[in-house]
């Protein structure tokens, strides 16, 4: 087994001193401070880049506010334009972008090509569709007339200003994009402020946004720890803060947006998600299924399923073609095209999942398969198949974000729908049948944001997503991010 070999351009770009994006070009940190950037594959550092002060933070935001001014004047189809322009030169950069995305993530280098390349570009061009399709109404109001007075009225949308877009670090490529697209083609500006893990691909995206047409200050970028985040929120010249992350995070954020002055939230958090799976589904099927559901990316999405239920007489059978399978898998660098299961990002993460498994243990949950470290260099996981004893069970209920798939049996579909829906979360769930009659009766009653149906974790950019309950409020995608991004205006004329 061997890796592909770097591009000398990747190897160019890691090389660097890494600074802060702003005003459309690189700009050295007020701080002397930096931070590592490591491959989780290795555990050696690949980079480093500057980690912001509120100075830093400050001129992030003049430029943004200027950069807002600009852009939000640009015609619609000027807005679309760049975002297409934007998307071919991802597709131009696609092994570039791609294994610098490898490298300070560990996503194998597929994974990295069509998830975090192809489908950024996928949704840039979607985006870039809306442009000149964000519209108001027109009106007829019902106002008396005394002496001849007519009345019309219109609704006008508008941008909400400077967007902070807090990008985490599973997939930091294609949800910047997100973030990014759903700003810019409503006319705000916005501030991406990476994870600190995975720092890297966002700056030279930026730099091939400016390349694509987009004026200065309407992306800026800040590399640093959550202190930025944090003060980009509350920061008097923001508007807005989209932010994907924990459930934990996702609220102190919305409670730091309100309290700095009603500054508008969208949180896509994650959650416990489930898998139910009917007794009429092919065994080899579910497996496939739990596979997608449970194992993408080492099992780090937020949409990813954690929790699969499957009906008592066939659960057994279930978990030990899952453990077969599983067992085969090859685990190696993300940079061998042959490696079908790389690491998980960050060393804190690992350990994080290993003390999961020693709950599992201490509860006496039966682990199939899995639940261990590996012992090689970088941050790797074994991929884990648990049987919980009951519904209380630490793994059937907080969110692991790992490569880990937590089994219970079913008795009844009303007992499935039961489990399903025990949990304080709401992002998303799926159900597993050949008979579609029972799906399209189940799925009203899953409360879940989404719900997919013989499918798990693929997102459609024209297909609105994102969490109910504890999981989340508002929706990316579809027409439904332009709510979030623009300001209703009304307008009333007498004449």
């Amino acid at each position: 087994m061997s890796d592909i070999a770097l591009l000398p351009q990747v190897e160019a770009f890691l090389r660097r001193s890494h600074a802060l994006f702003i005003d459309g070009g690189y700009v050295q940190s007020r701080s002397s401070q930096t931070l590592e950037v490591i491959n989780p594959a290795t555990g050696k550092v690949i980079a480093q880049v500057a980690n912001a002060d509120p100075a830093d933070i400050d001129a992030a935001v003049e430029s943004a506010k200027r950069g807002f001014k600009q852009w939000s004047q640009a015609t619609p189809a000027t807005r679309g334009n760049v975002l297409l322009k934007l998307a071919d030169l991802l597709e131009r950069h696609r092994e570039e972008l791609a294994q610098i995305e490898t490298c300070q993530s560990g996503k194998i280098i597929h994974i990295s090509r069509a998830f975090e390349v192809d489908q950024a570009a996928h949704f840039l061009r979607y985006y870039a569709g809306w442009a000149t399709k964000i519209s108001g109404q027109t009106i007829t109001p019902s106002l008396p007339s005394f002496a001849g007075e007519r009345y019309t009225a219109y609704t006008l949308r508008q941008p909400v200003g400077v967007v902070v877009g807090i990008v985490p670090w599973n997939f930091s490529t294609m949800i910047a994009i997100w973030k990014l697209a759903s700003a810019l083609v409503t006319g705000c500006s916005i501030i991406i402020k990476p994870s600190e893990f995975t720092p890297l691909t966002i700056l030279r995206i930026a730099e091939l946004a400016i390349e694509a047409g987009l004026p200065a200050g309407a992306l800026n970028v800040l590399t640093g720890g959550g202190l930025v985040g944090k003060g980009l929120i509350e920061h008097p010249g923001t508007d807005k803060v989209s932010f994907t992350g924990s459930v934990p995070t996702g609220i102190a954020v919305g409670q730091s947006a309100m309290g700095a002055g009603l500054t508008r939230a969208t949180l896509e958090l994650g959650g416990k998600n489930s898998a139910g799976f009917l007794r009429d589904v092919d065994l080899d099927k579910a497996v496939n299924g739990i596979i997608e559901a449970g194992f993408l990316h080492s099992g780090q999405i937020c949409a990813a399923a954690e929790r699969f239920f499957a009906h008592r007489s066939q659960i057994e059978p279930i978990m030990d073609k899952l453990a077969q399978r599983l067992s085969t898998l090859n685990i190696g660098s993300p940079l061998d095209e042959r490696t079908e299961f790389g690491p998980v990002t960050n060393r804190q993460h690992q350990l994080k999942l290993g003390a999961f498994f020693d709950k599992a243990r201490a509860e006496n949950n039966t682990i199939i398969c899995g639940g261990n470290l590996i012992d090689r260099p970088g941050c790797y996981v074994e991929p884990t198949v648990i049987l919980a004893n009951t519904v209380n069970d630490s793994l059937l209920n907080e969110e692991t974000f790992g490569p880990v798939a937590t089994f219970y049996p079913y008795d009844t579909e009303d007992e499935l729908l039961e489990l399903m829906n025990n949990t304080p979360y709401g992002l998303s769930a799926s159900l597993w049948t050949n008979d579609l009659s029972k799906a399209m009766r189940m799925i009203p009653s899953i409360e879940a944001g989404t719900v997919w149906v013989n499918m798990h974790t693929l997102l459609d950019p024209a297909v609105p997503f994102g969490g109910i309950k504890s999981s989340g409020i508002g929706r990316e995608f579809g027409g439904a991010f332009i709510d979030d991004y623009t300001e209703l205006k009304s307008v009333m004329i007498r004449y």
